[in-house]
This record gives C-alpha cells, sequence and structure tokens, in this order.
C-alpha cells in the first residue's frame, strides 16, 4: 500500500519522509537522491554561506526533476542568503531555532512551502501564528541541536499535531528505521524528518570517520550538551544544547561550563587538536536511534527501504 498524507499531498512526492537539513551535511547530491527516491530532499544550508550555496544549489537543482526544499538556521542568517536559495526554486524553505517571521514575505513571494521547525510548545504556537504551512515537532533525540528542556518525540508530536491541526506536522527525533516512520503517523503526525539516518549514506557530506562513527556509535553513547559550542567559539543561544556522540574535549570539560567560556586556552587547545588530528573538524551529531544504522547505502535506496518498512510495520499493527 501507499502511505499517503497530507504531506505527499501537499508536496506530490511518494513517500512521507523528508530529509533533515543538516548544516553542511546534507549537501546538492544526498538533497536530490532523497527526492528521486520519493522523499523531500532539503538542502542544509545552516547559515547561508554564499560560498557554499552557489556550489550545493546547482547540484541538487539539476540533480533531480521532484520537489526539493532548503533549510536554513534562522538566528544565524539574513535576507539575502533565502532570496539566493529562492532563485533556485526550492518547493520548500524550513527555518530552524529562532524566529522565522523577519524571512517569511520573500518566501510567500516565490510561493514556496514555509515549513517551520518547533522545540517547545511556545515555538509551535509561535509557528501557528505566522502561518506555518508544515510544522516540524522534534524531540530531544535527535542528533545535533534542539531544545535544552525539550520533550521527547513521543510524547511532545501528538501535543503539537492537536495544537497546529489542520497544519500537518513531521516528526523528528529519534527516527531511523520504517518503524520510527509509522510510529510518527501512528501519533498522528503527516510523516517523518529524518536526519542522522541520512547522515549514513553514500551521497552525504561528511568525513569517512564520521560516516563510520555513526554505524558504529550507539544511542548510550550520545549526549546533549553545550559544551562542544561553547569550546569551538560557536554562537548558539543557551537555549539549545547539540547532541553528539563522545568526545575527548565534552569529557574534560563536562558540568564546568561557566569555567570554559571564561577560559580563552580551551578554545586554542580544541583548535590545536583539530590541526594535529587527534579529533575531527567537528563533533559528530548523532540521535539516539543510532543504533539501528549499520550500513552505508544510497540515500534514494534507503527512502524506499524506509518507506516499505513502514509499510509493514503498519500492517502488523493492524494484524494485532
Amino acid at each position: 500500500m501507499a502511505l499517503s498524507t497530507e504531506f505527499t499531498d501537499l508536496f506530490g512526492v511518494r513517500h512521507p519522509i523528508a530529509l533533515a537539513p543538516m548544516g553542511g551535511s546534507a549537501g546538492g547530491a544526498l538533497a536530490a537522491a532523497v527526492s528521486r527516491g520519493g522523499g523531500l530532499g532539503m538542502l542544509g544550508a545552516a547559515d547561508g554561506d554564499r560560498e557554499w550555496l552557489d556550489r550545493e544549489l546547482p547540484i541538487v537543482a539539476s540533480g533531480t526533476d521532484q520537489p526539493w526544499g532548503v533549510g536554513f538556521l534562522t538566528w544565524a542568517i539574513d535576507v539575502g542568503a533565502v532570496e539566493r536559495a529562492l532563485e533556485y526554486g526550492p518547493r520548500a524553505v524550513m527555518f530552524s531555532f529562532g524566529d522565522p517571521s523577519p524571512f517569511v514575505a520573500p518566501v510567500r513571494q516565490a510561493g514556496a512551502v514555509l515549513i517551520v521547525q518547533v522545540t517547545d510548545l511556545e515555538e509551535a504556537r509561535q509557528a501557528v501564528d505566522l502561518g506555518a504551512d508544515v510544522i516540524v515537532a522534534q524531540g530531544t533525540e535527535a542528533g545535533g541541536h534542539g531544545a535544552r528542556r525539550g520533550r521527547s518525540t513521543l510524547p511532545f508530536v501528538p501535543v503539537v499535531v492537536d495544537l497546529a491541526a489542520p497544519t500537518p506536522v513531521l516528526a523528528a527525533g529519534g527516527i531511523a528505521d520504517g518503524r520510527g516512520v509509522a510510529a510518527a503517523l501512528a501519533l498522528g503526525a503527516s510523516g517523518a524528518l529524518i536526519g542522522t539516518r541520512f547522515q549514513a549514506t553514500v551521497e552525504a557530506l561528511v568525513d569517512p570517520a564520521i560516516s563510520k562513527a555513526i554505524v558504529e556509535g550507539r544511542g548510550q553513547d550520545t549526549e546533549r550538551s553545550s559544551v562542544l559550542d561553547i569550546v569551538r567559539g560557536s554562537r548558539w543561544q543557551s537555549k539549545y544544547t547539540a547532541r553528539t556522540l563522545g568526545h575527548p574535549h565534552l569529557d574534560r570539560w563536562r558540568g564546568r561550563e561557566a569555567e570554559l567560556a571564561g577560559d580563552p586556552q580551551a578554545s586554542r587547545d580544541y583548535q590545536d587538536d583539530v590541526a594535529r588530528g587527534v579529533i575531527p573538524p567537528l563533533p559528530v551529531w548523532a540521535g539516539e536511534a543510532v543504533d539501528l544504522i549499520t550500513d552505508l547505502p544510497s540515500a534514494a535506496d534507503l527512502v524506499t527501504t524506509l518507506a516499505a518498512q513502514a509499510e509493514q510495520a503498519l500492517a502488523r499493527a493492524g494484524r494485532r
């Protein structure tokens, strides 16, 4: 059976699966492959770096004739980055972490779908008031950044679904196989936004060492913290922390964030370790469902597999 939802109807895609626009790693090749596989590929434009956009936007635009989108870190961009992306005709633009209202007008003028990711109920109400076409409800199991005091996906998604109705909601956080997609649908979501699982694909813009770490990682090895943002000199708001796999500098500074913030030598030590190859250039962003990731398929094949697994899971649940 085909899993038809408000999300698939809105975009005209085959499967209720979207690629999380992971900053940097969700490049044009990955987004295009997800769209070719029947999901919605989302380019991870992060802070809207023009050089990165100029390189990756043509890749996704020429790599698929299916709908695709682009996602931004709301707190880190200017309107020029959004306008640049819209020149390539994305079907959707997604904003995460911050107030997207300054960027809505160009999205509306371009006729693109407005997607807003939320991490708590206050953000969810703001997204509804803003008139978001799709809302992503992100639980704390997600890899990468999310709310410091957020809620788990299982209880958070249905609350947002009820609050946002009839606006379609995508579930995010801790979803790495078709059973997770099926669970999202059972919670009332119209689909799933998936990140960590797509980092472990042949098209992802990640160092092979990161792919290997994800395949070998375990959920109990992930941790949500602000330490690695502080030591890297990142400008992330304190409201948001990041879930990563274990890291030497996390071990060194865990529970000493205030001291870390006031120690300039810590940042120099971190950069020295990066330069010497002791640690990777970026932390390994990974969600709690990383245990379920055991291979490195093509993203298009992965979309098909996830959809088939979801159908099987729902069929089994129906028989029970």
